[in-house]
């Protein structure tokens, strides 16, 4: 891992969240992570992720709107409609103190409620995220894309694009079953307008310290990506940490060391 010098509203009762937090209560000066999943994942990404920071850290994983078991979301398959939801759900759960863990499409979400000033927020960390400006992809590949959605060897092809470590048949098996279960009307959402949204405008009136993390072996969101899109629009002093070896789904390949690297963005807090 090091530090790359070159970039230098759905209501939380009826989203059946998904909850990753069976551990011994963290210290109460803690901040929860607070985590946001990848487009065409869930929640249940982050499971290595909490047994790795467990009982340290306590972690929440929502499903998000038309991914995972979440129902489609009452305000639509925006991101400001992720963005209230997960506002709501922040609420419901008595949130006092935490950081949002935005991967990918979650990234983006996490920039856009960080933009807001919530009440209790002390950072934000991104693992591969989506960047504020539309999303680096051509005509051909959204399409493509399009017509990929319900299929299984798209979803088995896409996921030995996106992870560049090997890893479990189960593992493996997790994210096809995902991709699988992500709703039509979701799936075309982002690639249709979330990803094109630019909402670089917004992000000035982020406050809290960030820190971006990217696997250097990533073909969807270069480490480049981030260095261009992202970093400059996030408070200075901003790093971008590059795991290697890794690819995309680095809540899937590289736990133990996006671990290593919360624990210590969150005792910088």
């Amino acid at each position: 891992m090091a530090t790359d010098p070159a970039a230098a509203a759905v209501k939380p009762s009826s989203n059946r969240l998904l909850r990753l937090a069976p551990y011994t209560m963290p210290d109460s000066d803690s901040p929860v992570f607070l985590c946001l999943h990848y487009w065409a994942g869930s929640g249940r990404a982050f499971a290595a992720l909490a047994e790795q920071l467990a009982p340290d850290y306590r972690l929440l994983a929502p499903d998000l709107g038309g991914f995972g078991t979440a129902p489609a979301p009452g305000g639509g398959y925006t991101l400001a409609a992720y963005a209230d939801a997960i506002a709501a759900y922040i609420t419901a759960q008595h949130l006092r103190s935490y950081v949002l863990v935005g991967h990918s499409m979650g990234g983006k979400v996490a920039l856009l409620l960080a933009a807001r000033q919530p009440p209790g927020l002390r950072g934000v960390a991104l693992l591969s995220p989506s960047p504020p400006t539309p999303e680096p992809m051509t005509d051909q590949d959204r399409a493509a894309s399009l017509r990929a959605w319900g299929q299984r060897t798209e979803a088995e092809k896409l996921q030995q694009k996106i992870t560049a470590r090997h890893l479990p048949a189960a593992t493996r098996l997790k994210i096809v079953e995902d991709n699988l279960r992500t709703s039509r009307a979701a799936w075309d959402a982002w690639l249709l307008h979330g990803s094109r949204e630019n909402i670089a405008a917004q992000l000035c009136t982020i406050q809290v310290p960030c820190t971006i993390l990217a696997g250097d072996l990533d073909r969807v969101m270069s480490p480049t990506v981030h260095g261009l899109e992202t970093l400059p629009l996030l408070p200075e002093g901003t790093p971008l940490e590059i795991i290697a070896g890794a690819g995309h789904l680095l809540p899937y390949e590289a736990p133990a060391e996006v671990a290593t690297l919360l624990r210590a963005f969150a005792q910088r807090l």
